[in-house]
């Protein structure tokens, strides 16, 4: 997961970066100074995409669905009370903490473990 984090936001800001400097310079304009440097970043962004895509099975080949790839957040099917469900994790989580169920999606997630009057932020 902290490999598809870091490559989707490297991805992402070459995107950006690609699209700028074809609006520098769009084809009706004549020659393209930056021709030779989209299309190298263009070739090494599609190298990326396919990359990405490749972690991508690899997570779905175990049963992991990514919900989120600039955060990190992954889906675990499991069952809760006999329902289907999903386990919840985001990278930097040192463990599994939420669940949430198929048709609400991670902002309807909740805590595996209900909270005591003794839990605190340090």
């Amino acid at each position: 997961v902290q490999d598809i984090v870091v490559l989707y936001g490297d991805v992402t800001e070459r995107k950006r970066r690609l699209a700028g400097l074809r609006k520098r310079n769009p084809r009706d304009r004549g020659p393209d100074p930056y021709r030779e440097e989209v299309e190298q970043i263009k070739d090494e962004l599609d190298k990326d995409v396919a990359r990405l895509e490749g972690y991508v099975a690899e997570l779905s080949e175990i049963g992991i669905e990514l919900k989120d790839p600039a955060a990190g957040v992954v889906d675990f099917p499991t069952l809760m009370d006999g329902e289907s469900a999903f386990l919840c994790w985001q990278l930097g989580e040192t463990e599994v903490q939420f669940w949430h169920g198929t048709q609400v999606g991670v902002a309807g997630k909740q805590p595996l473990l209900p909270r005591t009057g003794n839990d605190h932020v340090a």
